[in-house]
C-alpha cells in the first residue's frame, strides 16, 4: 500500500480519489440540474445554480500556495489536506439532509453545495499536487486517463444513479447515498502510504518537525512569498501561457454548447430530465472511460500536442456539423448521438490538456502551479454556466453549436501557426 513502490497502486488510488470528486459533482451538475430544468425553472436560474456550485473550484490558485507552504506531514506530504477535507466533505454533503424540496429551498441547497465544493476543490488541489510528486513522467498519460476515468464513473453514479434515486425515493436519500459512500472512500484512504516511511496515523507534541539533512526550514515549507512570486513567473512564460490560453478556449467552448444542449432537450425538447441524466451516466460514462484509457496511451507514446490537435479538429468539426443540423435533434438517435458525442469532449481534452500542463509545472511549486491552471479550467465551466443562461434567452442552442465549432476551429489554426507546444512539452520533468 505504498503509492511510490506500486505502479498498479498508482492507477487504483487516483482512479478512486477521483470517483469521489465525481459523484458529488455527477448528483449536482447532472442530476440535480436536470432535476431543477424538468421542474420548470428558467435557463437563468438553473445556470446560475450551477454557477454557484462550481465557484469554489475556481478559487484553487489560493489553495495551491497553502498545499506547498504546508505540505510537510509524518502520514504523508500534502496527504493531510486530502484526510481532512475529504472528512469535512462527508459533513458538507449530510448537511443536504436539511433540504427537503430542493426548488422551494434552492438557496439553501446551493448554499450547502457551495461549502461541499470548497473542501472537495482543496482536496482535488491536494491529489493533483500529490500526483504530479509521485507518478513517473512516462506514467502520466496513463494515470490521467484513470483520473478522469474515476471522474467519469463518479459522474455516472451521481448522475445516473443518484438521479434515479432522487426520482424514486427522493431528495433526502439521494444525499444520504452520496455522503455514504464518501465516507466508505474516505476510510480507504487512511490506509495508502504515499512513502514507505510514512506512518497511518499522525503524531503530536514537540520534537514531530521534519528532520532532513542539508534542508532549511525554507527549502522544506517555501514562504508564502516565494510561492506566489514563483507561481507567477511560471504562469506568465510565454509558450505555457500561450498553450494554456489555447486550452482554455477549447474547455470554455465545449462547455458552453454542453449546457445549451443538455437545457434544449429537457425544456424546448420535452425529454425526461431522469432520462437525460441516465444516458449522460450510464452508457456516454462508459463509452468516454474507454476512450480514455485509450487516449492516456497514445499521450504517453506520441505526447500530448499530437493528441490534443486532433481532439480540437474532431471537436471543431463534429460542433459544426452537428450545430447545423439542429432541426433533426428531435429524433431520439440524433439526440442521443449528441450526448454521448459531448460526454466525450471532456474525457478527450482532458487526455491530452493534464500531461501537457503537468510538463509544465516546475518543482516545488508543482502543486500550486498545476492548482492555478484547474482553477482557471473550472473558470470555463462556470463562466459556461452562467452565459448559457444568457445566451439561450437571445438564441437558440443549434446557433451555439455552430459559434463553438467557428471558436474551435479559430483555435485549431492558432494552434498551428503559434507552435504553441515547445520541446518541454515532451521531456520528462524533474518533480
Amino acid at each position: 500500500m505504498v503509492l511510490r513502490d506500486s505502479a498498479r497502486l498508482r492507477y487504483v488510488t487516483f482512479f478512486y480519489l477521483y470517483v469521489m470528486q465525481g459523484i458529488p459533482a455527477g448528483f449536482g451538475l447532472t442530476a440535480v440540474y436536470n432535476y431543477l430544468i424538468g421542474s420548470g425553472l428558467s435557463a437563468h436560474a438553473v445556470g446560475s445554480f450551477a454557477a454557484i456550485v462550481g465557484l469554489p473550484w475556481t478559487f484553487q490558485f489560493v489553495w495551491g500556495p497553502l498545499i506547498d507552504k504546508y505540505q510537510y506531514s509524518i502520514i504523508g506530504h500534502r496527504k493531510q489536506w486530502v484526510v481532512l477535507t475529504q472528512l469535512v466533505a462527508v459533513l458538507a454533503s449530510l448537511s443536504l439532509l436539511l433540504v427537503r424540496q430542493p426548488v422551494a429551498q434552492l438557496g439553501l441547497m446551493s448554499a450547502v453545495f457551495f461549502i461541499h465544493s470548497v473542501f472537495a476543490s482543496i482536496q482535488d488541489a491536494s491529489v493533483d499536487a500529490i500526483a504530479i510528486s509521485v507518478v513517473p513522467a512516462a506514467e502520466r498519460g496513463r494515470v490521467n486517463a484513470f483520473m478522469r476515468g474515476g471522474f467519469l464513473l463518479g459522474w455516472a453514479v451521481g448522475g445516473a444513479a443518484l438521479s434515479w434515486v432522487l426520482h424514486h425515493g427522493g431528495f433526502g436519500r439521494a444525499a444520504l447515498a452520496q455522503s455514504l459512500a464518501l465516507l466508505g472512500l474516505t476510510v480507504l484512504t487512511f490506509f495508502i502510504k504515499l512513502e514507505r516511511t510514512d506512518r497511518l496515523l499522525p503524531r503530536f507534541g514537540p520534537g514531530q518537525r521534519p528532520i532532513v539533512e542539508g534542508q532549511s526550514e525554507a527549502e522544506i515549507n517555501p514562504p508564502l512569498g516565494w510561492l506566489f512570486a514563483e507561481l507567477w513567473r511560471s504562469m506568465v512564460e510565454k509558450h505555457s501561457l500561450r498553450a494554456f490560453g489555447i486550452i482554455f478556449l477549447a474547455y470554455l467552448g465545449g462547455s458552453l454548447f454542453n449546457n445549451a444542449y443538455t437545457f434544449h432537450l429537457i425544456h424546448s425538447l420535452h425529454w425526461a430530465d431522469a432520462e437525460v441524466s441516465a444516458q449522460q451516466g450510464t452508457l456516454g460514462s462508459v463509452i468516454a472511460f474507454g476512450v480514455l484509457l485509450g487516449g492516456g496511451i497514445i499521450v504517453d507514446r506520441l505526447g500530448a500536442a499530437r493528441l490534443q490537435y486532433w481532439v480540437m479538429v474532431g471537436l471543431a468539426g463534429f460542433l459544426l456539423t452537428f450545430g447545423s443540423l439542429g432541426a433533426f435533434w428531435s429524433l431520439k438517435a440524433v439526440g442521443f448521438t449528441g450526448l454521448v458525442v459531448m460526454n466525450l469532449a471532456d474525457p478527450l481534452l482532458s487526455a491530452a490538456a493534464m500531461p501537457l500542463l503537468m510538463a509544465f509545472c516546475r518543482p516545488r511549486i508543482e502543486g500550486s502551479q498545476f492548482t492555478t491552471y484547474m482553477a482557471l479550467v473550472n473558470l470555463c465551466t462556470v463562466t459556461a454556466s452562467y452565459l448559457n443562461g444568457w445566451l439561450l434567452e437571445l438564441t437558440s442552442a443549434p446557433v451555439i453549436g455552430v459559434g463553438c465549432g467557428l471558436l474551435l476551429l479559430s483555435l485549431v489554426v492558432a494552434l498551428r501557426r503559434s507552435q504553441a507546444h515547445p520541446a518541454l512539452a515532451q521531456q520528462p520533468i524533474v518533480a
